[in-house]
C-alpha cells in the first residue's frame, strides 16, 4: 500500500508539474493584449511619445504605425544595453517580455498621421538618396529595405514615413558616429554620407507617405 501511495504521489506531483509547464508555455506564446498595451503606455511611455504615440516632439520618434516586432526588438535591445539610452534602459528594464509585446502592438495598431517635408532646397537630394542611393560611395538606396513608400518590412525594417526629421537625422548621426552600434548595415552606410545628405534623407523622410 505504502508504495501505491508513493507511486500515485509521484503520477500527481508528475501531473501538476506538467500542468504547470503547459500554462507557462502558453502565458509565454500569447498574443499580445492592446487593452493592456494602452495601459502600460500611459504609465511609462505617455510622457515622451504622447498618448497614441503620435507628433510629438521632433526628437522623440513617431510609434503610431510601427511594426510590432521591430519596437519589440527595439525595447529588448535598450534592456540589454546594445542599444544605448539611460531614459530607454530604465523604461525597458521595467518592461517584461509579454509587456513589450502588449505596448508595441497598442502603437502598431494605430493609423500613423502623414508628416511633411521642410526643406524644399535639400527635398530633391533627399529624394536621389532614398530612391537611388549614391553609386559612387556604394551607398545603398533606402527604398531598397523600407520600400518606396517607406512602409519598410515588418520584423526587419522599420516604418520610415512621416517620421520626424530632426530624430532620423540624429539616429543617422548616431550610426555614422558609432554611438548607435544595434545595426551594422545602417553603420555602414551611414559611413559614407555627408551631414547635408543625412539631413536631406531626413526630411525626405519626414514628407513620405
Amino acid at each position: 500500500m505504502k508504495s501505491a501511495a508513493l507511486l500515485l504521489s509521484g503520477l500527481l506531483l508528475a501531473m501538476v508539474t506538467a500542468i504547470a509547464s503547459a500554462n507557462e508555455a502558453a502565458a509565454a506564446s500569447a498574443g499580445p493584449d492592446l487593452a493592456k498595451g494602452q495601459a502600460k503606455s500611459t504609465e511609462v511611455c505617455m510622457g515622451c511619445h504622447t498618448n497614441d504615440g503620435s507628433r510629438g516632439s521632433p526628437a522623440n520618434p513617431i510609434l503610431q504605425g510601427q511594426h510590432p516586432a521591430y519596437l519589440v526588438k527595439q525595447l529588448t535591445e535598450f534592456k540589454a544595453d546594445k542599444r544605448q539610452s539611460p531614459i530607454m534602459k530604465g523604461i525597458a528594464s521595467s518592461l517584461s517580455d509579454q509587456d513589450m509585446k502588449n505596448v508595441a502592438a497598442f502603437y502598431g495598431s494605430k493609423q500613423a498621421k502623414p508628416g511633411f517635408a521642410k526643406n524644399k532646397d535639400l527635398v530633391t537630394l533627399g529624394e536621389k538618396i532614398y530612391r537611388g542611393g549614391l553609386a559612387d560611395r556604394h551607398i545603398a538606396a533606402c527604398a531598397g529595405c523600407h520600400g518606396p513608400s517607406g512602409a519598410g518590412i515588418p520584423s526587419q525594417y522599420p516604418r520610415l514615413a512621416g517620421q520626424h526629421a530632426d530624430y532620423t537625422e540624429a539616429q543617422l548621426n548616431a550610426f555614422r558616429s558609432g554611438v548607435r552600434k544595434n545595426s551594422q548595415q545602417m553603420t555602414g552606410i551611414t559611413l559614407e554620407m555627408t551631414d547635408r545628405e543625412i539631413k536631406a534623407v531626413a526630411d525626405y523622410i519626414a514628407g513620405l507617405r
